[in-house]
């Protein structure tokens, strides 16, 4: 045992050594940001590139940088590790402090044992909270006066939604609800399940996106792959790399788009009225593949994981080879660079800061790990027209990330309009939610708390 170890830590210190020496990407980030994004050619090593920004936090009075017209404020701080966010219809925001539950199958491996140091380096290993929290601005001066624990005793809380009196919570393992009140701070009641969803002992991408229909008849829930490219055998992927549609009155669901490797976002474009997801692709083929990106979701769409990526652009790692499947992927509508761990989606209907920002899509990018230089570790804006994109995607928050340190102050994830129209922004490794608005806003503040 004692030599397995030490043979492990080898390998694992090799590992590092290698990665530190890999070649820089020589195109940027832009490159593979837009709705017809240059491909690079795939690049194959023993070892992937491995560059992980530390995690240090904000120190006290630091905040991050909002785009000109723009203001940043922190509306709530001191919280444990917010991935997501939800408004209600008063404008309580609700707040989802989670990390991945016990995966005792996850992580194992040299290859395993190496991510998972790199995820401690970079602040993503925590115990989860496993709790919603509700944050209310009683005054509207833009920070959360009060905050409440809401709902506890929930299984590694992701998405949330609310219909017909009931808030709806995507735990890792299924899709929960309880009664609710307007106006109620804490839930008492025990969640009733209302479906289960692909989770396991492995279940590697464990976050699941939830939303509700306009007429808060159905449910969408986002799960991510078990896996970078099925390496683990397409058993393990069964369910996953989709999104479901669940009947919110009896629980009975059905996939509705598959091939999507992790998504996680999901937001309705106001125009159009179609469903738009943030999907995160694979890594190990470059620093500029694959492109993550947001769509449209098509009902019975296939979008090529593992087989294919933007379209039909063949991965020729993935056996057995599926030229069928690649022949019916549907391209994405829009990239927003490799390996930006795009999670946050929502569009701008009802947002106030100002009209460049009126028509189109905010996206949380949690930042990279397989790329050198680093990329996303920001907000993005991506404008729309008639329903569709229109324009080169524009950075709304950064500051997040100290590239020539090699340090991360925050880094960002789920985003949602507040009901005063400023953009909320979870950051979980700086565990705040900060406020974006218009630079002439009364209600902004100047400094974080």
């Amino acid at each position: 045992m004692t030599s397995r170890i030490l043979l492990l830590a080898a390998t694992a210190t090799l590992a590092l050594v290698m990665a530190g020496c890999a070649e820089p990407a020589s195109q940027p980030v832009s490159s593979a940001v837009g709705e017809s994004p240059a491909l690079a050619e795939p690049e194959s090593a023993l070892i992937p590139t491995v560059k992980v920004a530390e995690a240090v936090r904000w120190a006290d009075g630091q905040k991050p940088t909002a785009a000109q017209g723009l203001q940043v404020q922190a509306y709530a701080t001191g919280l444990d590790h917010p991935r997501w966010l939800h408004v209600l219809p008063n404008g309580d925001v609700l707040v989802a402090e989670s990390n991945a539950p016990e995966r005792p199958d996850q992580g194992k491996g040299v290859r395993g044992f190496f991510q998972g140091e790199a995820m401690k380096k970079a602040g993503a290993v925590t115990k989860s909270a496993n709790r919603i929290t509700l944050l209310r601005d009683t005054d509207g001066d833009g920070t959360a006066e009060t905050r409440h624990e809401f709902l506890t005793g929930l299984n590694s809380p992701f998405g949330m939604a609310h219909a017909a009196g009931r808030i709806y919570i995507a735990n890792t393992d299924g899709v929960v609800s309880v009664a609710y009140t307007d106006g109620a701070t804490k839930i008492s009641d025990t969640p009733v399940q209302l479906t289960d969803l692909p989770a396991g002992t492995l279940n590697h991408h464990w976050t699941k996106g939830l939303i509700a229909s306009k007429d808060g008849a159905k449910l969408y829930a986002t799960v991510g792959s078990n896996s970078n490219i099925a390496e683990n055998g397409m058993d393990k992927e069964e369910g996953r790399a989709a999104i479901w549609e669940i009947d919110r009155a009896t629980g009975e669901k059905r996939i509705f788009a598959s091939g999507l490797r992790n998504p996680n976002g999901l937001s309705w474009e106001p125009q159009s009225g179609a469903l738009w997801t943030a999907v995160n692709e694979r890594d190990e083929l470059g620093h500029n593949l694959v492109p993550d990106y947001i769509t449209s979701v098509k009902d019975g769409g296939f979008y090529g994981w593992p087989w294919s990526y933007f379209g039909q652009t063949e991965d020729s790692r993935v056996e057995p080879a599926r030229p069928d499947m690649v022949a019916k992927a549907i391209a994405p509508d829009y990239a927003v660079g490799a390996h930006t761990a795009s999670l946050g989606l929502t569009f701008a209907e009802g947002a106030k800061l100002g009209s460049e920002y009126a028509s189109g899509a905010f996206i949380g990018q949690h930042g990279s790990w397989n790329r050198d230089p680093f990329s996303g570790y920001k907000v993005v804006y991506v404008p729309f027209s008639a329903g569709k994109p229109a324009g080169q995607a524009v950075d709304i928050l950064t500051g997040f990330i100290d590239a020539e340190k090699e340090i991360a102050y925050g880094r960002p994830v789920g985003v949602a309009v507040g009901k005063d129209g400023a953009l909320l922004v979870a950051d979980d490794v700086g565990n705040a939610i900060w406020r974006v608005s218009a630079a002439n806003s009364a209600s902004a503040g100047t400094s974080a708390r």
